[in-house]
């Protein structure tokens, strides 16, 4: 098979200040463990980036920009979003198309919002879906913490049947692409 690693929203202005998401320097780094690993064997990696014109993520602003420490090679993609489905009028598709791309490696911010979306329009779309479980992150809200939200994430996507491909939730070290697996 031959897949793609999205990193959804990993973007400033969801990394600082009062409302930040939980852990992300380690979320990043972990980030950039998965992505180094892919890019080694060259698997394309995708930096998705939200904008609205009505908050803070405004393109081309200091808050839109990639998160500091995120490593970006000048071979990844970007892809521009303006909601929660990294798919929805944007070209992602078509490009994991022309890739031939079978299935994606998920990870990012905010974990019930993008990367739950993203995670099950791709389910929709036919493509089977490795979550990085510690590779994704949310700030939490009022009624559950961030930890929560992981769990709770990594828990519900990995249970969902109905689309045909499915979700699999393993830790950013345990993940291997096809030709960056051990030899026997």
């Amino acid at each position: 098979m031959h897949s793609a690693v999205l990193v959804i929203d990993v973007q400033q202005g969801l990394c600082e200040g009062p409302d930040a998401a939980h852990d992300c320097p380690g979320t990043i780094a972990r980030i950039n463990a998965v992505t180094q690993r892919a890019r080694a064997v060259g698997i394309p990696v995708f930096f998705i980036q939200h904008e609205s014109s009505a908050d803070y993520l405004v393109h081309g602003s200091r808050e839109w920009q990639l998160a500091t420490g995120l490593q970006v090679q000048a071979s990844d993609r970007r892809i521009r979003k303006t909601t929660p489905d990294a798919f929805l009028r944007t070209e992602l598709h078509g490009a994991l198309q022309t890739l031939g791309v079978e299935d994606l490696v998920v990870c990012g911010m905010h974990t019930e919002f993008c990367v739950d979306t993203t995670t099950r329009k791709a389910l929709a779309l036919g493509y089977p879906v490795l979550l990085v479980s510690d590779a994704h992150t949310s700030a939490g809200n009022s009624a559950i913490s961030p930890q929560q939200v992981i769990a709770h994430h990594n828990a519900t996507l990995t249970n969902i049947s109905s689309f045909g491909p499915s979700v699999t939730a393993i830790a950013h070290d345990a993940v291997r692409f096809l030709t960056d697996l051990p030899a026997p």
